[in-house]
């Protein structure tokens, strides 16, 4: 059964930076393409970031986030830097088997305010 758990969001002012985790458990985390995905309250849920054959960036994230993976701890991590107010969303984990079947995380809160 396919387990995502996301840590480390929370509240931060404009420009600074949050790093969130995402730990993965049963099944064969090296096999499955990883990405992050975020909602904004009234707005569809988009793709952030995803790291599998090639790594991809929405273009309102280049150069401020890096997504990276360790599958040897079964961890995919999203670094946000110089956050933007419009960044503020519920970011959720999803993994992506080769099958094409996706699993979501609960999701955590990012709040970028003043």
């Amino acid at each position: 059964q396919v387990q995502l758990v996301e840590s480390g969001g929370g509240s931060v002012q404009p420009g600074g930076s949050l790093r969130l985790s995402c730990t993965a458990s049963g099944f064969t985390f090296s096999n499955y393409a990883m990405s992050w995905y975020r909602q904004a309250p009234g707005k569809e849920r988009e793709l952030v970031a995803a790291v599998g054959g090639i790594t991809t960036y929405a273009d309102s994230v280049k150069g401020r986030f890096t997504i990276s993976r360790d599958n040897a701890k079964n961890t995919v991590t999203l670094q946000m830097n110089s956050l933007k107010p419009e960044d503020t969303a519920v970011y959720y984990c999803n993994a992506r088997s080769p099958l094409g079947s996706r699993s979501w995380g609960q999701g955590t809160q990012v709040t970028v305010s003043s």
